[in-house]
């Protein structure tokens, strides 16, 4: 979904793997070695992505390291509770992108060509803070997504609107 350049993560005490058996330790849960290669797989790039995305990016039935459906839904579950991933609805879509190791940022959405940007604004957390102080309210976290078009898609716009005047 995403092969825009990403910010750069965040210094973490664990490695996500880490992280992850540190949460399934809490609940009770064993490690499997879908869930190892899950976190490997994931954690191996930073990009956001879907469900069937990622599931395209798997071995089919049959290889090695296959991993069904029904697990990858519930593991993403699973990640986005232990705080590795964050998830968000976009166009009817339900989209993971990385939480654990990477800042707190925001997204630019290119509704021609469907890529997101990631970007961090001082002056928009500032807004943000400033307005939670106004009314009192506690901030836990927040998410923003402008939807519009990217520097490259108007570009190739205005290149078809010109030969069509042609």
């Amino acid at each position: 979904m995403s092969n825009s350049p990403s910010l750069p993560p965040v210094a973490v005490a664990l490695t996500p793997q880490e992280r992850f058996e540190e949460y399934l330790q809490t609940r009770g849960l064993r490690q499997t070695s879908q869930r190892k290669f899950l976190v490997d797989e994931i954690f191996s790039h930073h990009e956001h992505f879907d469900a069937d995305e990622l599931m395209e990016r798997l071995p089919r039935k049959g290889e090695k390291n296959y991993v069904s459906s029904a697990t990858v839904y519930r593991t993403l579950r699973e990640f986005v509770d232990a705080g590795l991933l964050k998830s968000f609805q976009l166009e009817g879509r339900t989209v993971y992108e990385h939480d654990y190791g990477y800042p707190q940022h925001d997204h630019l959405y290119c509704t021609v060509c469907r890529e997101l940007f990631e970007f961090q604004s001082e002056a928009l957390t500032n807004l943000r803070d400033e307005v939670a102080a106004e009314q009192g309210f506690r901030i836990s976290g927040h998410r923003m997504i402008i939807h519009g078009v990217c520097r490259e898609c108007s570009k190739n716009r205005r290149k078809k609107r010109k030969q069509d005047l042609v």
